[in-house]
């Protein structure tokens, strides 16, 4: 197997080879390579040590020198190159204790998570394949290294690395290191929440987000996401629906583009309902004012999980109106671009149409022909260019400055005032026509 490695890692390995050391491109790269996707980046691992690799290159910096590692510069990319090491104990479930370096190739490989990213490559050599990666790829499966329970207890955030690499790959997870999750599931707690983070982006905007199941199949969403076993566990007896709040959820997922913000709001958009639900005398479920109490655990959750403020925020907004449903006409359909926002009104409609297609056969045709009539009307605001935030008057503070009004919160209360009314009325966004108004608010 050749896998036609770039240059600059060619030539990293051919200058570590030619002055008596191993160096093999290593791990993800060459499980990329194999599945003819191209890597995101290369790593490659030597038998030679962090001050021998500096020695032999003009420009390095220590990356992570105490773990072996030393990113080597070529060209202005780095490069990650790291000395065999066999890993110590793992005391916390997170680091090793301590790390001693190896001048075997199989010993390095054998501390790896899974087969498929325990695989190495030269020229020289060929592929190193020593616990089966390439068949596992063959077949579509994630299988720890060696003894799972080992692996999974070295460090905990693999447990969920698996579910994340069967999202991303669509394979399934060989079945002792599937139970060994099941087992270990609650050691997940000694990670931190920035590193479950990634994972779940990664899991959620894969071509298989629906494997959030398996993530609460085996218990890891209950160290880190209970709500979601809440509502994988409430029913939904209602003629709208046809799944549990977990099932419709999962769906709905499937039927939005892989876009993190909008993702992530298909997963919490209905976080709320087992909080709100209540049964009527006829036995079945209602859940109002879900929208609003979702919007706050929504916020709840992406804060636990350490996201950034516009994501959350973001997210917050498509939660608190994905059940939204104004009679539409200009006035309202304006309205509502303000309040969700002209930048995530796309995503809005998004959301809505998989929330629709994940609910029963009720009514659907008509639900998805008002979600059809909403964007038209969007549209045509949008394409009409009404004024759709105070900085979109044709006037503004400095206009009333000059007018007499003085600097302060009187000028925000009169833009307020004509804004109100240029909604309402898009036409009365004239200058002339706001200055003469203005005057007369002030006059007030």
């Amino acid at each position: 197997m050749n896998m036609n490695l770039p240059a600059d890692v060619q030539n990293i390995i051919n200058v570590l080879e030619s002055n008596g050391h191993e160096a093999y491109a290593v791990g993800g790269c060459v499980r990329d390579c194999i599945l003819g996707k191209v890597p995101h980046d290369w790593d490659i691992t030597t038998s030679a040590l962090p001050e021998q690799v500096k020695a032999l290159f003009q420009r390095t910096f220590d990356t992570g020198i105490e773990h072996g590692t030393v990113t080597v510069l070529m060209q202005g990319v780095g490069y990650e190159v790291t000395t065999y090491r066999v890993d110590g104990k793992y005391e916390d479930g997170r680091h090793p204790k301590e790390v001693t370096f190896t001048a075997s190739l199989e010993e390095d490989l054998k501390r790896r998570d899974f087969t498929i990213n325990a695989m190495a490559y030269n020229d020289s050599r060929g592929l190193v394949d020593l616990f089966g990666g390439k068949e596992d790829l063959d077949n579509g499966i994630i299988r720890a290294v060696g003894n799972p329970r080992e692996r999974f207890t070295e460090d905990a955030l693999r447990m969920l690395r698996a579910l994340r690499f069967s999202a991303q790959l669509g394979f399934e997870i060989e079945a002792d290191t599937y139970q060994a999750i099941k087992d270990l599931a609650p050691t997940l707690e000694r990670i931190s929440a920035e590193r479950i983070q990634v994972e779940m982006v990664k899991l959620v905007t894969s071509d298989h987000p629906e494997r959030i199941r398996d993530v609460y199949l085996t218990g890891l969403t209950n160290v880190f996401f209970p709500e979601f076993n809440a509502m994988m566990e409430c029913d939904q007896i209602n003629k709208h629906h046809m799944y549990t709040v977990g099932e419709h959820t999962i769906v709905s997922m499937g039927l939005v583009p892989n876009d993190k913000v909008v993702r992530l709001s298909m997963l919490l958009h209905d976080i709320a309902k087992p909080v709100c639900k209540t049964t009527d005398e006829n036995g079945q479920n209602h859940f109002k004012m879900h929208p609003v109490k979702g919007a706050e655990m929504a916020r709840a959750v992406l804060r636990r999980l350490k996201f950034d403020n516009d994501t959350t925020d973001r997210v917050a907004n498509l939660v608190k109106n994905h059940d939204d449903r104004p009679e539409i006409n200009e006035r309202n359909v304006r309205r509502m671009i303000i309040r969700v926002g002209k930048d995530n009104f796309d995503d809005l409609i998004s959301v809505k149409k998989a929330d629709t297609l994940a609910q029963s056969m009720y009514h659907r045709e008509e639900k998805l022909a008002y979600i059809d009539e909403l964007e038209k009307a969007y549209k045509a605001i949008i394409e009409a260019g009404d004024c759709l935030r105070i900085k979109d008057l044709k006037i503004n503070g400095k206009d009333l400055i000059d007018m007499g009004l003085p600097q302060g919160q009187q000028i925000g209360q009169v833009l307020g005032t004509l804004f109100e009314e240029v909604i309402d009325n898009p036409s009365l966004n004239d200058r002339e026509y706001l200055l003469k108004r203005a005057k007369e608010i002030i006059a007030q």
